[in-house]
């Protein structure tokens, strides 16, 4: 009878040791994107906040390429044993309909942990244009059909994407123009080479404080805390919405008690006001969620941006 007894309470110790002993040992976040950018330094901020709490390195691991798809592909072939995470964001639900031959499908392979931050993105012109509200850009554009330059820091990101959903939304007919990154594309925004762009919070940020790039609205249907005299692009166009976000996730079957834990010390890290302070510097607002709700997010940003992706006919560079 013992023996019995003991086998049946055999089946629950898989369940409770992974949380128990996790981390044992270092921890690594792969970023699919270079040092230095927003990505990475929202993966190097989380990554100390659980290096401090759990008492194990999070070491951040860029695997920069194909729209960061490399990187989640190192993650998908992990073991799923909590000790390789993947910085998720926008771009891989865009992914999803974006590259016709992933050797992942990214849903069905990765385990949604926890948001980190959401972000609008800001419609900003060159000091060129003569517009100085949403309608008024409008008007211009359709007044100069496919002689108005639209910027983006990459084919098929989020910046490209936002844009043409304003297109799509709008009727207006603007050109994309690729860039390889925010900094080259606000170079030659604020040169007048391109007219329009739907740039990351975190890049034009400083010069639009500075006057020197004129912001016409911000993407989210509510206005940014950080710039809270710019209008939201939704009173204007009527159900209009794009945003970053960025968050965790792992291996599919990583165990649920240790994402449990990852969300609940990453949901911490959202409330505590210096954190909260350092996302808002980069325009970003904590967003404390469950792994539930974070793949209720990516699943509907998934289906949103298929159906821009398919519209506008985007290829991958």
């Amino acid at each position: 009878m013992q023996l019995a007894a003991g086998a049946a309470l055999l089946p629950a110790f898989p369940r409770i040791a992974p949380a128990q002993a996790y981390p044992s040992r270092p921890v690594r976040i792969v970023v699919g994107y270079t040092a230095g950018g927003v990505s990475d330094i929202l993966a190097r901020l989380i990554g100390q906040w659980l290096s401090e709490r759990l008492g194990r390195p999070f070491i951040v691991e860029n695997r920069p390429g194909a729209g960061s798809n490399i990187g989640t592909e190192v993650v998908v072939r992990a073991p799923a044993d909590g000790y390789t995470l993947l910085l998720v964001g926008v771009a891989n639900a865009i992914n999803v309909t974006l590259y016709k031959d992933l050797n992942f499908n990214f849903i069905r392979d990765i385990a949604p942990v926890a948001i980190i931050e959401r972000a609008p993105l800001v419609m900003v012109v060159s000091p060129s244009v003569p517009a100085s509200t949403v309608p008024e850009f409008i008007a211009y554009a359709k007044a100069n059909p496919g002689k108005i330059n639209m910027a983006s820091a990459g084919t098929g990101g989020a910046t490209h994407v936002a844009g043409e959903l304003f297109k799509m939304m709008v009727g207006v007919n603007l050109v994309h123009v690729p860039y390889h990154g925010s900094a080259p594309a606000l170079s030659d925004l604020l040169a007048g080479q391109v007219h329009v762009m739907f740039d990351n919070m975190a890049s034009s940020i400083a010069l639009i404080r500075a006057g020197r790039l004129r912001p016409l609205a911000v993407t989210t249907t509510a206005r940014s805390e950080t710039l809270p005299n710019i209008p939201s692009l939704s009173d204007v166009v009527p159900g209009y919405a794009a945003s970053g976000w960025n968050g965790i996730g792992a291996p599919k079957d990583c165990p649920t008690e240790i994402i449990a834990m990852l969300n609940a010390e990453i949901n911490a890290a959202l409330i505590d006001p210096v954190i909260k302070t350092q996302l808002a510097d980069l325009g970003g607002t904590a967003l404390p969620a469950s792994p539930s709700d974070f793949g209720t997010l990516i699943a509907e940003d998934t289906e949103k941006w298929a159906k821009v992706v398919t519209f506008a006919g985007i290829k991958p560079e």
